[in-house]
């Protein structure tokens, strides 16, 4: 292959591999988007969050500072599909408004379609990880 053309594959190659990794890239901003779309579908836009975003968190997948209105989802969820993804927002979302994980909470959880589905996901995760260890 000529040195033209291989310089042209390799720019070409580095173009497609930048962008594959801004869709793999944790962001905050896409957290954001998907809890306004879900609280919007799922709670009639009802529930307020001071902020949401990535952070690094080992084991688990998910917090919500009930007082604060603070909610983080795991770095490490960020190439689960974006299924899984919004059944964390939308568990952390419920946690607004009750902070235990009682019948009213679970109430809120299961009106995202897929939550069991996506819990089975990350419990089958979980068992891989410990079988690991």
């Amino acid at each position: 292959m000529p040195g033209a053309e291989r310089e042209r594959w390799a720019e070409e190659m580095r173009r497609r591999l930048e962008r594959r990794m801004e869709r793999a890239r944790p962001s905050d901003e896409r957290l954001a988007e998907r809890a306004r779309l879900l609280n919007e579908r799922l709670f009639g836009g009802r529930l307020r969050w001071t902020s949401i975003g990535f952070a690094q968190m080992s084991h688990l997948w998910g917090s919500c500072t009930f007082t604060m209105g603070a909610i983080r989802i795991a770095t490490r969820a960020a190439s689960l599909p974006e299924w899984v993804i919004d059944y964390l927002v939308v568990h952390e979302l419920a946690h607004l408004e009750h902070s235990d994980h009682g019948p009213a909470f679970h109430e809120l959880e299961n009106r995202y379609p897929l939550t069991e589905r996506a819990r089975g996901y990350l419990m089958a995760i979980d068992q891989a990880a410990a079988l690991k260890a």
